[in-house]
């Protein structure tokens, strides 16, 4: 798995301040994207044990929440298998921090739907991830004025309370 880049300090992309871990390769090629580049699954650096060091020792401060995957599309299944040995240290070392993906796929269609059923990687790396916000970024339902998604028809999941319900719930705005 290639990644674009890693912030330390993010506000938008979830609540309180947290790490985000861009990743490469996106088959969704939504119109007026903001990430064109990452489309590629070629584009950036590959990601490494060094990239993880990096990012878990970026987690570290308690005044950090929590890391937040997108890309590029986390779910994409070659970057879920790169993705798995971080959230799989993440959540070892740092219980109480909190896990947001951006994915264009849908919840219940897609990654439940199908990859769940078809693939453990898929299954471990949702037991790690706190709030999903899915649904292709729509340029036609583009809103500003929603939190942390880009348009309307995009969801907050919570994943945990999803998984144990059998059906999708939204976040309720808490902090996880």
């Amino acid at each position: 798995m290639n990644y674009a880049d890693i912030k330390q300090y993010d506000v938008a992309n979830g609540t309180g301040i947290r790490v985000s871990l861009f990743v490469s390769g996106c088959t969704h090629h939504c119109k007026e994207c903001f990430n064109k580049e990452t489309w590629d699954f070629q584009y950036g650096d590959p990601f490494t044990d060094n990239e993880i060091e990096k990012i878990l020792g970026f987690l570290k401060p308690d005044y950090v929440a929590g890391l937040t995957l997108l890309g590029g599309e986390p779910m994409e299944p070659v970057n879920q298998e790169g993705l798995l040995p971080l959230l799989r240290q993440v959540h070892e070392k740092y219980p109480e921090k909190n896990v947001w993906c951006y994915s264009g796929y849908l919840f219940d269609r897609d990654i439940v739907g199908k990859m769940f059923r078809e693939s453990d990687v898929t299954r471990e790396l949702l037991s790690y991830i706190d709030i999903l916000v899915d649904g292709e970024f729509i340029q036609e339902k583009k809103n500003l004025k929603v939190n942390f998604r880009g348009s309307d028809n995009q969801r907050i999941i919570d994943v945990k309370k999803s998984l144990a319900a059998g059906e999708v719930i939204h976040w309720d705005g808490e902090i996880v």
